[in-house]
């Protein structure tokens, strides 16, 4: 069985959208560098950012985050 990571899923979900790093970044109210970290599992984002993201995305913080299938 494969599990997608949560920056696969994030990076699945931005390309879905046809969202880059810059714009999720934005959305978010942090850098660029910054959201790269948080992306890529560097540094935790907070509970309001995973909000933000997993309505952005129309998906929930658990599914986003936690649940550890490979659908999208």
């Amino acid at each position: 069985m494969s599990f997608m990571t949560t920056a696969k899923k994030l990076k699945a979900y931005r390309c879905l959208r046809g969202a880059k790093q810059e714009d999720i970044a934005r959305l978010i109210g942090v850098s660029l560098n910054t959201y790269n970290f948080k992306e890529n599992g560097k540094k935790s984002f907070t509970l309001n950012e995973a909000k933000i993201i997993s309505d952005f995305f129309d998906t929930t913080i658990d599914e986003l985050f936690f649940k550890r299938n490979g659908q999208l």
